[in-house]
């Protein structure tokens, strides 16, 4: 049998700088700002890996204009935490530097954000805080702005509940719209996480925001790896087409403390609220998804495999029909043919997570392994049985996209090679149509294993009664 014996040898990648009837065909055709694709063109918008220059490498954009910034969201997203390598205002002051203006901090919790905004103003970054003004509406800040204040960008960072749908008060894309027209939006994953029957919202919020011209983003940041750029590269080089994308999502359960995160109703479940990056990046190689065609089983609270011995929360005070399931386990067909599959488990203990991401072609294996700590990527070639191991010191995504999105803001370059955008609100809208599918699909199973036991139990007290 081929050995899969791995090299000891290690390859350092370093820079020198809807519903079911919605098809891939249906895309916008492709430019810097997005990620849509032309009919019949299956490759995704990708960027030459070296071009993702690490943040402590990079030199702040040029020009002595400020650079007036809108944060929405007070939270750990935004300003970061001990839980995660997210901090999106970190980034932000390492592109622009002194340019950076945060002229408003919007979030209905004054307290907390005058708190983190104090912190900023005590520290070497003061000069993008200190004239910064806490609002609890994006509606009072318009109310009391100067021209001098008007943003240039505006970054979202509040949790999904509140955004993705027309509804009011959770309405933060339209409200961008109608008071910053053309803005340039980055917009925090997923887009929304509300009920399924208010997708069809969010598509219709994609297609106001493609309307407007608005630079938008979305942060799904893995797609800003060098190493799935680097699996970009070999498949188009190569000339390959995928086959099969094989997605695995291991989290560690006993480091998650948030209620909400266990309660389906809150947080849509742990597919579409932390699944949903890899749900992304199958799609980012495998292309549009047959929805029709996905499959999902679950292993939930109250089957005997289901029990967890380390949850920090009391699940008794959780619906039981709203409790998570521990184990989602779901495949589709892509509409080119290929199939996926993706498998979510809240099984692990500790903090670290364990993800993995396999995209398979005619001849070729690629396998992404880490990409949250340390992105590993083991590539398998013809006439070579032996994995090359390729590794990415210190690569960030996280900045890499914000990089990415402001040099599209400030019209850098007019190379095609250069920066684009490759998570689109419509994309991103199309992520959020697989996960809630994939959920769908397993609570659909769930209920016709309850009926059929059910119905078993039926049969037999009716026998034990005719004996």
């Amino acid at each position: 049998m081929a050995s899969t014996r791995r090299l000891s040898s290690t390859l350092e990648m370093t820079s020198t700088k809807q519903p079911a009837s919605r098809r891939g065909s249906e895309r916008r055709p492709p430019d810097r700002r997005g990620s849509g694709y032309s009919p019949g063109q299956s490759r995704r918008p990708s960027i030459d890996p070296s071009r993702l220059i690490p943040m402590d490498k990079t030199t702040h954009v040029g020009g002595t204009n400020d650079f007036n910034v809108v944060f929405i969201g007070a939270g750990n997203i935004m300003f970061g935490s001990d839980e995660g390598p997210w901090n999106h205002s970190f980034r932000f002051e390492h592109k622009l530097g002194l340019r950076l203006k945060v002229v408003a901090l919007i979030d209905p919790a004054i307290e907390r954000a005058t708190a983190v905004l104090q912190k900023k103003c005590d520290s070497f970054v003061i000069s993008a805080y200190q004239a910064t003004r806490v609002f609890k509406t994006l509606e009072d800040f318009v109310k009391n702005m100067s021209q001098k204040d008007r943003p240039r960008a505006i970054v979202v960072g509040s949790p999904p509940m509140f955004r993705g749908t027309l509804q009011p008060g959770r309405d933060i894309e339209m409200q961008i719209l109608k008071y910053f027209p053309g803005v340039a939006i980055f917009m925090e994953k997923p887009i929304a996480t509300g009920p399924k029957h208010e997708l069809e919202q969010s598509f219709q919020i994609s297609k106001a925001i493609s309307d407007s011209g608005a630079i938008c983003s979305v942060g799904y940041m893995l797609r800003y790896l060098k190493a799935v750029q680097k699996m970009k590269q070999i498949i188009q080089e190569n000339g390959l087409t995928v086959m099969v994308t094989i997605a695995r999502y291991a989290c560690a359960y006993e480091a998650i403390a948030k209620p909400d995160w266990w309660d389906k109703s809150k947080s849509a479940g742990p597919v579409i609220e932390q699944g949903t990056h890899f749900c992304d990046l199958s799609r980012y190689f495998g292309g549009e998804v047959d929805i029709a065609s996905v499959a999902a089983h679950s292993l939930d609270w109250d089957e005997n495999a289901g029990h967890l011995s380390k949850v920090q929360v009391d699940e008794s005070k959780i619906a039981p029909e709203n409790r998570i399931p521990r184990v989602t386990a779901a495949t589709w067909k892509y509409d080119s043919g290929a199939v996926g599959s993706f498998i979510h488990t809240v099984t692990l203990q500790g903090h670290n997570y364990s993800c993995e991401l396999e995209v398979h072609a005619d001849g070729y294996s690629l396998k992404l392994v880490n990409p949250y700590v340390q992105p590993t990527l083991y590539v398998r070639k013809p006439g070579d049985d032996h994995e090359q191991m390729y590794t990415f010191p210190d690569d960030d995504p996280f900045f890499s996209e914000v990089s990415n999105w402001i040099d599209i803001i400030e019209d850098i370059e007019e190379d095609p090679e250069a920066a684009q955008i490759l998570s689109s609100y419509e994309d991103a809208c199309r992520t959020y149509e697989l996960t809630w599918a994939i959920r769908e699909a397993s609570e659909r199973s769930r209920a016709t294993r309850l009926a059929a036991s059910k119905a078993a139990a039926t049969v037999f007290e009716e026998e034990g009664e005719a004996e």
